[in-house]
């Protein structure tokens, strides 16, 4: 059997907001069309998600949450600068706004971290196999110093780093989600030497962003592999600007290693699910049912097996 010549980790994040949100991820991973899932710990569905994985053999990471629902550690949930008055984590956006004040206690963003990390060990009875960010809150400034911290004391040696080839020649995407992107990008790019620092590790290309929701399709999926391959052999990927020696030092024919990060599952109901506070309106849309059904498209799965692009987990890395 030839070598592939791409190792695809084609992870399903947001396991564990809700049943159906679960029902999806695991429809997607036994019809090979996922290889790896992030559990959300303070999803309403989490423990049932974890068992499904036990089950099931779903290699399974952490979905660090920091912007939306409850803070697993109860103390925390009451005056605390991680959440509103109501309790609940401050939002995609709000805690961005939040932390640029300089109102945020990393001190407990340190003790959330942690207790995240021993309830998914507690849930699943390991340590997770990588570890991200719920809307890449693990980049932002001044946490990502804290995520590396906790990833390099309890040896977590995987991350997602979202810098994706071709996002800035994207234009399927509006101007208040790129302009979201590009600041994500921003922040992951200023994160790089800080994970580096600890040990951290990521697959060689990030994509992701510009086929999430209703802007996945087998042909942007197929385009925006190819274009991390191109760009990668033609070593243009802006993180090669960066670590210019170590991509001079690589053989051409090294297998190049990607995550593809998505959202599958079934449109969840109106006040079921969530991480404490009800579903959010990308997980009530068709969006997720829609990414479902692409990922497990047959022309797809064949562009895999026509490519050699092998799906595997983090812990395959």
């Amino acid at each position: 059997m030839p070598q592939p010549r791409v190792r695809l980790v084609v992870t399903g994040d947001d396991f564990g907001y809700c049943q159906r949100r679960n029902r999806g991820i695991m429809e997607c991973f036994k019809a090979k069309a996922i290889s790896n899932a992030s559990l959300l710990v303070n999803g309403s569905a989490a423990k049932e998600a974890a068992a499904m994985a036990s089950r099931n053999k779903v290699p399974l990471g952490l979905h660090a949450n920091l912007s939306e629902g409850l803070p697993v550690c109860e103390q925390l949930r009451v005056g605390s600068t991680l959440v509103n008055k109501d309790g609940f984590f401050h939002g995609k956006m709000g805690i961005r706004e939040v932390l640029e004040s300089g109102h945020i206690n990393l001190a407990e963003i340190d003790k959330e971290l942690r207790q995240q990390v021993d309830l998914f060990c507690e849930l699943t009875g390991h340590l997770p196999h990588h570890m991200d960010g719920h809307q890449h809150i693990h980049v932002l400034p001044g946490i990502r110093d804290v995520f590396a911290q906790v990833l390099s004391d309890y040896g977590i040696v995987y991350t997602r780093i979202p810098v994706e080839p071709g996002l800035h020649c994207c234009n399927r995407i509006t101007q208040q989600l790129m302009d979201f992107y590009l600041q994500v990008e921003k922040d992951a790019f200023n994160s790089i030497d800080v994970f580096q620092r600890h040990g951290i590790r990521w697959p060689d290309v990030y994509i992701g962003l510009t086929t999430m929701g209703r802007n996945m399709s087998v042909s942007t999926i197929q385009s925006t592999i190819e274009n991390a391959i191109a760009t990668r052999n033609g070593k243009k990927h802006r993180l090669l600007d960066i670590f210019p020696a170590a991509a001079a030092q690589r053989p051409e024919d090294t297998i190049l290693t990607m995550e593809l990060m998505v959202h599958p599952g079934y449109s969840s109901f109106p006040e079921e699910g969530g991480c404490g506070q009800g579903p959010d309106s990308f997980s009530l849309s068709a969006d997720r049912f829609h990414e479902l059904e692409t990922l497990q498209a047959p022309k797809l799965l064949k562009y895999y097996e026509q490519r050699n692009i092998q799906l595997c987990a983090f812990s395959d890395l």
